[in-house]
């Protein structure tokens, strides 16, 4: 009796108030593409406090550079889960390939960063008088680093510019590249800016502080939905105690991320091979302003269709289509119910 007191009084303390996912009578293989950004923490906390073991989950991650690229592998069948931005998954729709959202990790992950050299630019200066300034003192434009078309850094970084800064497109080159590449070229001022989520954030600033944060998520696009867990529909159809556990899982390590990050970072290194980032920078990310973990689904939707209809306008989309079938919400109600 004292030991099992002892260990409800651990699950309390850590916030863990989903129960864990009931056991799937055989272990199923999970290949979840991903790409190494602090959305996807829920999924290597899940894997490293054992819970998808427990629930008779096979977790087989694969690291992508970005959510398009992903698209590719889960349209050919060769994974069951996509982690990464919604963005990307409108535009797959809109192709015709059934995916389903199933929870959401983050929201407004996006920042909007400047290199050591172009951060005293905009010192005492609007953002768009910033970009002005740097043209007229150089003679180009200044370049900013962001994701391919149609991923949630591009459309982020596009909307900002545009429709709440009202910088001048003469002033400013959007230049895109992977997530690493980004990073890289705004460390060594390759660009003169870029968009930047965390753990990159978190790193660059170490490195350099002189590096400048100059938007985060809620400026640059409110309640910008974040990564998600998505699952291709056939795979949903197909295994849906699996989905469930899943779902469980990713809320579960919601609860203990915001709860007890200490705790998380010996397991949320995994996502950026394990060892290569170090735990203070983690946890910095983890403890940052600009991760703003969550998990239901819901609170995506209306922004969802706002980041849609900007789709379009960019050309990303070719036209807004109805989102009905997006999102799985009766999926995440089933895993959390009674919790």
């Amino acid at each position: 009796m004292r030991l099992f007191a002892s260990l409800l009084a651990a699950g309390l303390a850590t916030g863990l108030a989903v129960s864990a996912a009931p056991v799937l009578a055989q272990t199923q293989d999970l290949r979840v593409g991903f790409i190494p950004v602090m959305g996807v923490a829920q999924l290597f906390v899940a894997e490293g406090e054992g819970w998808n073991k427990q629930a008779g989950i096979n977790f087989r991650p694969a690291v992508f550079e970005s959510g398009p690229n992903m698209i590719q592998a889960l349209s050919s069948g060769t994974l069951d889960v996509y982690a990464a931005g919604l963005a990307p998954l409108i535009v797959a729709r809109s192709k015709g390939i059934d995916v389903r959202v199933i929870a959401a990790t983050v929201v407004e992950e996006m920042g909007f960063a400047v290199s050591a050299n172009a951060a005293p630019y905009f010192e005492g200066r609007s953002v768009a008088a910033a970009f002005k300034a740097f043209r007229e003192k150089t003679g180009r434009p200044a370049k900013l680093a962001t994701q391919p078309i149609g991923s949630g850094p591009h459309t982020t970084l596009n909307h900002w510019l545009w429709e709440v800064v009202k910088a001048d497109k003469a002033d400013v080159q959007i230049v895109e590249m992977g997530i690493d590449a980004t990073q890289g070229a705004i460390l060594t001022g390759a660009v003169e800016g870029g968009s930047i989520r965390e753990p990159a954030l978190a790193i660059v600033r170490k490195q350099n502080p002189k590096i400048k944060l100059i938007a985060d998520g809620a400026e640059m696009f409110p309640n910008f939905p974040g990564v998600v867990i998505a699952v291709l529909g056939s795979y949903a159809d197909k295994n849906p105690k699996v989905v469930e556990a899943l779902v469980r899982n990713v809320v579960r390590a919601t609860n203990l991320l915001k709860d007890d990050p200490k705790r998380a970072v010996k397991h949320v290194g995994a996502a950026f091979g394990r060892g290569l980032v170090p735990d203070d920078i983690l946890l910095a990310a983890l403890e940052s302003p600009q991760t703003r973990f969550v998990s239901d689904p819901r609170r995506i939707v209306e922004s969802a269709a706002k980041l849609q209809d900007y789709q379009v306008k960019l050309g990303a989309l070719q036209k807004a289509a109805p989102l009905d079938g997006l999102f799985a919400l009766p999926v995440y109600d089933r895993a959390t119910a009674g919790n």
